[in-house]
Order: structure tokens, then sequence, then C-alpha cells
């Protein structure tokens, strides 16, 4: 996906006509927050991803890689982070997984 999440919410809920509160009501969150969540300044619940990913035909799994792919693109970003960073994260996340390292919860900004 090369636009934003929220972009890509926008185009999939114009392909469908529906308003944008037509499209709140089918994935369960306030008509005020999609245009919001649509121009960048809200983010989508997480609990909303699985509605979302039915409404949008599309399997969970890469709406979530999607989703938390740029949630952390822009706490990098914010954070002014090097795209060595990305590197980094990458080896410690297979690090992780190979050690089963307890879950660490972490809240994203």
């Amino acid at each position: 996906m090369k636009e934003t999440f929220g972009e890509f919410i926008r185009k999939n809920r114009k392909q469908r006509g529906l308003t944008q509160t037509q499209f709140a009501a089918k994935i369960g969150i306030d008509a005020a927050s999609v245009s919001k969540i649509e121009t960048g300044k809200f983010i989508l619940s997480e609990e909303r991803l699985p509605a979302l990913a039915k409404f949008c035909e599309m399997d969970i799994k890469t709406l979530r890689e999607e989703y938390f792919s740029e949630r952390i693109a822009h706490v990098l970003y914010n954070n002014k982070c090097s795209e060595n960073t990305l590197v980094l994260a990458e080896q410690k996340m297979q690090y992780i997984k190979s050690k089963k390292v307890k879950q660490i919860i972490l809240k994203l900004e």
C-alpha cells in the first residue's frame, strides 16, 4: 500500500459509494471520527480492524501489517529516527522470537 491508512479507508469507502456516516455504522465507530481518520488526524482503534477487514474484503493479517507499519513509521518519523532503526528493530524482533522473550506491552503514540 503506497497510501496512508486514512487514504486507504477513504478509497474503500468511496468505491462502495458510502458516506462517512454509513461507513462509520458499518465498522462501529462514530461518524465524526471518519473524517479525522481519513485525513490522518485520528488513528483508527485497533479493535476496529476485524470489522474493517470484513468491510474491505481483506485478509486481517494483511490489514494488521498495513496498520502497524504506518503506526511504527509515524513513531520513527516523529522521533527523527534514521531508517537504520527499522533494520535494528527487525533484528531485535527476530531475537525476541528466537528467545521467546516475554511480551512487553508498549503503547505506540
